[in-house]
């Protein structure tokens, strides 16, 4: 496959390997009861200073595609880059790709599958790959000057299955929306306005539970999603936008995103017991409570014992080998969406003859960061290594991506800082 003020406040995680699939601490304030009526008629500034989509409270439908580059001409980049802006600007206020009506003699800017649905909150951001600046490839557009340090191509981590199309991308475009067929829309409509300067390399749809109670929504393990993520400001500034000197000048007020497709052995992790699952996660199934306490926002106490001297919280369980407190105090604002892709054969067993199918089904996993080299690396090398859940989950998609500041209004373009 290939106008409210935007929040910025940490965006909910998921079922997140590479961070805390059931994260640890204080309760993200972004989970809160939402109308469909309210929300389908909301639009979220495209414009602005960074791209939306990152702080923005999350939306229950997620698009994700990531391109490959088909020109060799820095124009064309340019002008693909300035194209995919306005129809992104378009979208998001729930107009069509193009406001102006074709005749009836050529073809429509837009498939039309979208009118009536409203802007459904969509906010759709774009992103630069390493290959995009020559890292792994030939430097087609004169940008490895530009090329950003803290992007660097990921390892290969224990256990990953990744095949050759769903890994990497020259660009990433994540569109968000309350209603699937928004978000999905405006993928679609990016891709057509392509034209022949990209293509899709590989995609991935996810959704997010309703959160209509307004409490903590659980991933598809069943266990509450209750992580830790930066939520002020100052946070945000730390942890998640590149400021002043920390990288190349044009990157100032952007940010780095990781994603990756998680297949959950579902099969598996269902015929657990519970006090094996928890064992696993490190908290309590139904109350989302760390292991030994009470209440979902008590602090996680990775020093306490039980009456024969062992650790409550298991070494290798996961919410301890993810938490910041294990990680240098590194923080990753994940903003992740659950998968349900049908039935397959599990990447392990495609060449066994009996292989049977099982559901293709898990998480998928986005995080944003400063700098990729000191978060996402090191915290998953860990993970990869260590952590207990990982009997339990495939990696089987990846991408890495330099996501430069907003447009900063009308006339201006998403990449400009870059290119312009």
């Amino acid at each position: 496959m290939r106008l409210t003020r935007r929040g910025f406040l940490g965006a909910a995680g998921g079922l997140v390997a590479g961070t805390a699939l059931v994260g640890s601490g204080k309760r993200n304030p972004l989970n809160g009861a939402r109308t469909a009526s309210s929300a389908r008629e909301d639009a979220i500034p495209f414009y602005g200073r960074h791209q939306a989509g990152i702080t923005t409270p999350p939306q229950r439908c997620s698009s994700f595609a990531a391109f490959d580059v088909t020109t060799d001409r820095r124009q064309d980049l340019a002008g693909l880059l300035q194209r995919w802006t306005s129809v992104a600007a378009n979208l998001c206020v729930g107009r069509t790709a193009s406001p102006m009506r074709p005749s009836p003699d050529a073809v429509e800017p837009d498939s039309g599958a979208a009118i009536g649905l409203g802007p459904a909150r969509l906010t759709v951001n774009f992103g630069f790959g390493p290959s995009l600046f020559g890292v792994g490839a030939a430097d087609r557009f004169g940008l490895r000057d530009k090329w950003p340090m803290a992007l660097v191509r990921l390892p290969r981590f224990d256990g990953d299955q990744l095949s050759a199309v769903g890994t990497g991308g020259d660009l990433t475009v994540h569109a968000c929306a309350d209603d699937p067929q928004v978000a999905f829309h405006a993928v679609r409509q990016l891709a057509r306005t392509a034209g022949e300067d990209a293509s899709i390399r590989w995609a991935q749809t996810g959704f997010n539970e309703a959160q209509a109670a307004g409490g903590t929504p659980r991933d598809l393990l069943g266990f509450k999603d209750g992580t830790v993520n930066p939520t002020t400001a100052a946070e945000l500034d730390e942890f998640v936008w590149v400021g002043d000197g920390q990288d190349q000048e044009w990157m100032r007020d952007g940010t780095f995103l990781v994603v990756r497709r998680i297949r959950v052995q579902l099969d598996l992790w269902d015929a657990q017991t519970l006090a094996t699952q928890e064992r696993v996660i490190g908290r309590h199934k139904a109350s989302g409570a760390p292991l030994g306490r009470r209440s979902e926002l008590d602090s996680l106490d990775l020093d306490r014992r039980g009456p024969a001297g062992h650790l409550i919280i298991p070494p290798d369980a996961h919410v301890r080998l993810a938490s910041p407190a294990e990680n240098w105090a590194q923080m990753l604002l994940r903003r992740s969406y659950a998968y349900d892709n049908g039935a397959s054969v599990p990447p392990a067993a495609s060449g066994e003859a009996d292989a049977q199918a099982a559901l293709d089904a898990g998480l998928f996993f986005c995080a944003y960061q400063q700098n990729p080299r000191l978060a996402f690396i090191p915290i998953y090398t860990k993970l990869a290594g260590r952590d207990a859940l990982r009997q339990f989950t495939t990696h089987t998609a990846s991408a890495i991506a330099a996501l430069p500041p907003g447009a900063s209004g009308p006339g201006h373009w998403v990449g400009e800082t870059l290119l312009g």
